[in-house]
This record gives structure tokens, sequence and C-alpha cells, in this order.
């Protein structure tokens, strides 16, 4: 049986994932700070609202999909936002991706309130909204995220309980990082072959089936278990990227991200390591922060 869901935020994901919840027998009130967005999701059935505050009045779960952490915090917070109208015994559920620090904020108003709050941003973009197939990632408590999860499976596909609230924004970030520096790398591996005369689309398609893309698969579960012998040692690596650097020197293609893990590869063989495998680089960031990533489970 359908619950009653607010959801605040009709942008190029929300909009998707709100006609999702009504496709999948949920009583929806909406709000959006544009009318035409409103209007769309009237046309299948929502109700529209007229602030956030009214949003949070007439549902049992609110939602929230918003561009930043001050937009959430204006939504959860203002005199017209969900904190100020939500009613004890709710779930409050924030979609977006923020600070964890915001998270934590809020969280702490909606405990005020006798609400439960999951943080549950989302990777997969457009498409995964529109499809169902998000991955989304809570932090909360067990019996909210278990309160939630059919809510939840009415929009995504792969959900993983994070820990504690604000646990899914980490995770986000972390996410965001690998992301962000495959896109770079790839980037980098794209100009200096290109500049070397060598076919992008036959680039891509080289790294798009190759052991690159699987290298998280293939050694992520190594990187937990502190296993470090060596499948291709680093040392060895190293040598590689000195290579990719004098190629990315002679056709005058930049390669910072490059250049900075050939440092810390060689800040490795400094150390002795030469010959552990190389996902022993996450070393030298344990090193520097003074702390080490262990499988504790």
């Amino acid at each position: 049986m359908g619950r009653r869901v607010g959801f605040i935020g009709l942008g190029v994901m929300g909009k998707p994932m709100a006609m999702n919840l009504i496709k999948t027998g949920h009583v929806l009130t909406v709000y959006d700070h544009h009318d035409f967005n409103i209007r769309a999701l009237e046309a299948l059935g929502a109700r529209p609202a007229g602030s956030s505050k009214q949003v949070a009045e007439e549902s049992e779960v609110v939602i929230t999909m918003l561009p930043d952490a001050p937009n959430v915090e204006n939504a959860t917070l203002e005199a017209n936002g969900i904190m100020n109208g939500i009613n004890a015994g709710s779930t409050y559920i924030d979609m977006s991706s923020i600070s964890p620090i915001v998270t934590k904020k809020i969280a702490e108003a909606a405990q005020r309130r006798g609400v439960g709050m999951l943080d549950a941003p989302v990777s997969g973009g457009e498409k995964g909204a529109r499809d169902r197939t998000l991955t989304i990632m809570v932090g909360g408590a067990s019996r909210d995220f278990d309160a939630s999860l059919p809510i939840l499976q009415a929009l995504g596909k792969n959900i993983i309980h994070c820990g504690g609230i604000g646990a899914g924004q980490t995770v986000k970030a972390c996410n965001q990082i690998l992301v962000a520096a495959v896109l770079e790398a790839a980037s980098e591996a794209l100009v200096l072959g290109t500049k070397a005369g060598v076919s992008p689309a036959i680039i891509l398609q080289v790294i798009s089936s190759g052991y690159a893309m699987k290298v998280l698969e293939a050694r992520g579960q190594l990187l937990l278990k502190r296993d470090f012998n060596p499948g291709f040692k680093a040392r060895l690596h190293h040598k590689d990227l000195s290579i990719a650097m004098a190629v990315g020197s002679e056709y005058n293609a930049p390669l910072p991200v490059t250049g900075l893990i050939r440092e810390m590869i060689g800040a490795m063989k400094a150390l002795g390591r030469g010959d552990y495998d190389h996902t022993g680089i996450i070393t030298i960031l344990e090193d520097l922060a003074e702390a080490k990533v262990e499988n504790k489970e």
C-alpha cells in the first residue's frame, strides 16, 4: 500500500524520481521553486504545495532532492521549512548530495521534532533516476532505513545502508573522488594519445574493455586485507608512469595527476616498498593521514 510522500525539488533528477513514486502507488505532495515542474507532477496526480512546510504537514515521509547544502538548509530549517511542519513520527530523507556536516546539523533539528532522518544521496544520473536503477547510499538508524526501504526501492536498484547519520553523504563524497579521478586520468590518456597520433576512439576502446576499468573490482579487496604481495610491483608501475611522463614531455601534453601519482609511487620506492603490489600506494596516504585502512568486519 502506498504512503503519503512529500517530494521537494523537481529538477533533472527529482522529477523522474517523483514520477516513479507515483507509478509505484505512493500519494505525492510536491513543491518546487518552478511552477512548471509542479504542474508536470500535478498532471500525474500529485498534490501541489505552496511551501516545504506544507509538504511536510501533509506527508508521512518527506524527501528532498536539491542542488546543494544551502538549498537543503533553507528547505528544512527556515520558517516555511520542513522542520516547522513535519509531524512527530514521520521520516525525512535527504537525497541531495551535501556535506555530512550539514546533514548532522539538520538531523539534530529532526531529533528535536521526534522525526527519523536518513541521508541518502544517489549515483546514476538522470538515466538512473528515470529507469529506477540509482545507487543509493544511506546513512541513519537501522529502524528508519528498514521502514523506508520500500520507498527507496521505488527509486533505485543498489541500496546500501552505510552506517549512522551522515554516512551516506560521506560515501557519496568518496564516490565522487573516484569518479573525478577516473575522468581526469582518462582525459590525460586521451589527450596524450591524440597528440601522439593515435585515434582517441581506439584508446577509449582499449581502456574501456581492459584492466584499467576493472582494477578496483580486481584489487579492491586486497586493499582491505592489506595484502601487498605483488601482482604488479609498484616499482614497475613507477617505470611505466615514467614512460608516460616522458611521452607527455615529448608531445607537450601536461599530465598533472600522472605526475603526482608517479611521485607517490616514487616515495614507496624510497621507503623500501618498491616490491609491494601497486595497491600499496595507499600506504603513502596512510602515512600522511596517520591512519590505516583496515577491514574490521
